[in-house]
């Protein structure tokens, strides 16, 4: 696997939630520009990008510490993973050349890029999802 691209914001290091608002430029290598095309007809796309500053793995984990379960790591969407690999659905703002503009995305400034996926409701979208309750006490 090899990156494609890396993430420039305002963010600094990992923190909990309050990424709503965040504006992240996404900045491929000038050889995936092409790759692109066509990406501003999307209003959402999918960022998959690898958490670099993940030291080490854990199998159960108390998501952001807080007061919930101990849950298996696959079970929350927290960083310590065995692939710290990242996925977030974000609002596209715009592209110039090799260069989108995205709102929304959970990362930290400097991270490396895996891949770019738009969001497609055909494969993306559930009308019924069922999450435990827990997950609504953490901070997005």
């Amino acid at each position: 696997m090899k990156t494609i691209g890396f993430a420039k914001n305002n963010v600094k290091k990992p923190r909990f939630g309050n990424f709503a608002d965040e504006t992240t430029e996404i900045i491929l290598d000038e050889q995936y520009s092409d790759a692109l095309d066509g990406i501003e007809d999307y209003s959402h796309v999918i960022i998959v990008y690898w958490m670099d500053k993940v030291r080490g793995h854990i199998l159960k984990h108390h998501p952001q510490g807080k007061d919930v379960p101990l849950v298996g790591i696959f079970a929350c969407r927290c960083p310590p993973r065995p692939n710290p690999i990242a996925i977030t659905t974000v609002r596209l703002i715009e592209r110039n050349k090799n260069v989108i503009k995205v709102q929304g995305l959970d990362i930290v400034n400097g991270t490396p890029i895996v891949d770019i996926k738009p969001y497609w409701p055909q494969y993306d979208k559930v009308t019924d999802g069922k999450i435990p309750e827990w997950v609504n006490k953490l901070e997005f």
